[in-house]
């Protein structure tokens, strides 16, 4: 396999792959660190979504937070990390739902999802921001404003909407 591409967020590899049958097929794969995907709820029940700019789809899009997972970081302590940095509070709770890959036919992404809650202020020295591409807008919604907000279009992140169905 051979790198033909290298980014800030994934990487391409293409060549030739030996399959468990015995034969061989040129492939291409899009290599991506795992990711995280929150489902934040406060006290009384609501979510926390937020919206942010999508320059794959030119548009805001409503979602659930979430971001890769870096290299040497587990998964509970990026996902403390995004909750942080994308709706500025620090999550107390923390239950790993499962991971799944959302497009295993080209790419190698593991989302993992995680229910959070007890959501507190970060501390005053804390270095966690949005990163520089991003500019965030938290809502809180109740569980069935946001499914309709996946009926009538609004949200149209499928991490998002499947989320909603694990709640």
């Amino acid at each position: 396999m051979k790198t033909v591409y290298e980014g800030r967020v994934f990487s391409v590899e293409t060549g030739e792959h030996r399959f468990p049958n015995g034969r061989t097929h040129r492939v291409e794969i899009v290599r991506h660190a795992p990711s995280v995907v929150l489902i934040p709820f406060e006290a009384d029940g609501r979510v926390v979504i937020i919206s942010q700019y999508r320059a794959p789809l030119d548009r805001t899009t409503w979602e659930f937070p979430a971001g890769r997972v870096n290299s040497g970081e587990s998964a509970e302590d990026a996902a403390r990390r995004e909750c942080e940095e994308e709706i500025g509070r620090v999550p107390h709770r923390l239950e790993r739902i499962r991971g799944l890959y959302p497009a295993p036919g080209f790419c190698d992404e593991e989302l993992i999802f995680f229910r959070i809650s007890d959501l507190r202020p970060p501390s005053s020295g804390s270095l966690h921001r949005p990163d520089e591409d991003e500019d965030i807008e938290a809502r809180v919604v109740t569980v069935a404003d946001a499914r309709a907000m996946v009926e009538r279009g609004e949200i149209v992140d499928l991490k998002t909407a499947y989320a909603l169905m694990l709640i």
